[in-house]
């Protein structure tokens, strides 16, 4: 039947309307569609914002600009040539901005000394004025500053004898080289807050599972309960001086410039220049304090960056590096093939295993244990779906992170020599994942062992870095410290924290 509308066109009312819909590669189609790095964003938007507060909307716009990287020369390669391109590009080397830094506060306590002198004399001359019923001149407020022994020490330096890195008779790479919408999917039961075990920090459950469920809450209210558990010792002992290894050349751009390196290049060997990766990164292996003769194990060591740090200190006796993911462990080989000719007896100081970093049983084989643990990698979730842990088909992975964080960090404590130092880290805002995860390894090593960790509180020596990083002093923790994303210095993040091992 047809009749005529308003527009005096001839309709079919037996007609039924069709809505055409775009294709699946239709941009419009696309925009709408949540990626995983969109669902990274919004998760963070949710948990972050509510533990860094005024500080997220920086941290967060840090996070989605163009990250900042450091050149760590390679020593194996042409280095003297490599250290005289970087500085006509502008870099500076690392080690002296530390050294400037240190000498900035070391002229600021002195001046703080003076002022507090001056301000003593003058109340000096108040009392006797007013004993003599004279009136002094004006008296000015200095407000004074607690000042601790903190230190940065350049190891090529050192002649205290008590830590001398340069040992003749110990084996080491140094004397091989002279040879050759919302997403509330991360809940947790409130009467889990005490985090008496593990399960604390990894029983979550998928958001559709919420209606009905009132009394789950978020991880992010979690984690306010969770913290007030301090049912157990932990010894803490504070270290003032940072010791920068003599091998090292790290350059990086002035704060602010946030200029590109070229390409590395092959030099005379045959292998690349420098390696670029995120300064941040440096931290946990100068936490490590790797000195001559130290047997090195880095325990989740894909794509291989840290292990490079730690081989260009040119200390170690041996340095194992390990990875449970074949990819990974394919990434850390394509490093070593690219970066290090093969040297004399090469395979006693360096080799590259395939195994779960949970299980590995070697005790007191390595006085050294890196735990670099797979996390959310905050920066690399909220720029890229690839390989991003927060994609529907890794929820089930994504949860049981902690989980897994915890029993590699307990596995590491186990096997460390007596004496020896375990360095935790992530790239991940996450308190859960940062001292949540150490806190639940010291209580499991406390109730399930004897062994006995001490805490290292390393805020007085990383004084000296501060010009470079920008670390979280608002947040309150407890064991370690994490570098916070920031505009000019666009590093990060990065949490470590540094345990030694008594007995």
């Amino acid at each position: 039947m047809w009749y005529k509308n308003c527009l005096n066109k001839f309709v079919c009312i037996n007609c039924a309307i069709i809505r055409r819909k775009h294709k699946d590669t239709h941009w419009s189609v696309i925009a709408k569609k949540k990626t995983a790095k969109d669902k990274a964003l919004l998760h963070f938007d949710e948990l972050y914002k509510s533990i860094y507060g005024s500080e997220w909307p920086s941290i967060r716009l840090a996070l989605l600009s163009q990250q900042k990287y450091c050149a760590v020369v390679n020593n194996f390669s042409d280095s003297e040539e490599t250290i005289s391109a970087l500085k006509k590009l502008g870099a500076v080397d690392i080690r002296e901005v530390f050294k400037a830094e240190l000498k900035y506060q070391e002229n600021e306590e002195i001046l703080i000394k003076d002022s507090r002198k001056k301000l003593s004399a003058r109340k000096e001359k108040l009392s006797d004025s007013f004993s003599t019923n004279q009136l002094p001149g004006p008296l000015y407020d200095v407000s004074s500053k607690d000042t601790v022994s903190q230190g940065f020490q350049d190891s090529e330096t050192d002649s205290s004898g008590k830590r001398l890195h340069e040992n003749a008779n110990a084996a080491s790479l140094r004397s091989q080289l002279s040879q050759s919408e919302l997403e509330y999917d991360r809940i947790v039961k409130p009467d889990l807050s005490g985090a008496v075990s593990a399960s604390a920090l990894h029983e979550f459950v998928p958001a559709t599972k919420l209606k009905g469920m009132e009394d789950w809450v978020l991880e992010s209210e979690h984690y306010s309960g969770y913290q007030e558990s301090m049912d157990f010792p932990i010894v803490k002992k504070k270290e003032d001086t940072l010791f920068y290894p003599k091998y090292w050349n790290i350059f990086s751009y002035i704060r602010g410039d946030v200029s590109r390196y070229p390409h590395p290049s092959r030099g005379k060997a045959g292998v690349y220049n420098y390696y670029l990766l995120d300064a941040a990164s440096i931290l946990p292996v100068l936490a490590l304090d790797i000195t001559n003769g130290d047997r090195v194990l880095d325990m989740c060591a894909g794509p291989g960056g840290k292990s490079f740090l730690i081989l260009q200190t040119l200390y170690p006796e041996r340095l194992v590096s390990n990875d449970v993911q074949g990819s990974r462990v394919g990434r850390i080989k394509g490093v070593m093939d690219d970066y290090f000719f093969k040297l004399k007896n090469w395979s006693n100081n360096m080799s590259v295993s395939h195994r779960d970093g949970r299980v590995i049983d070697e005790e007191n084989t390595f006085n050294k244990i890196l735990v670099d643990v797979p996390c959310t990698t905050d920066r690399h979730a909220v720029l890229e779906n690839d390989n991003n842990i927060f994609s529907p088909a890794r929820v089930k992975e994504r949860i049981r992170l902690p989980q897994l964080q915890t029993e590699l960090l307990c596995n590491a404590m186990k096997i460390v020599r007596p004496g020896g130092t375990v360095v935790y880290s992530t790239c991940s805002l996450s308190p859960v994942q940062n001292d949540g995860v150490v806190h639940m390894a010291l209580k499991r090593i406390w109730e399930e062992t004897k062994i006995e960790m001490e805490v290292r509180d390393m805020k007085n020596a990383l004084k000296a870095t501060r010009n470079v990083f920008k670390f979280s002093t608002s947040q309150g923790l407890r064991y370690g410290h994490l570098v916070l994303p920031f505009l000019p210095n666009n590093f990060g993040p990065s949490y470590f924290c540094k345990l030694v091992r008594k007995k």
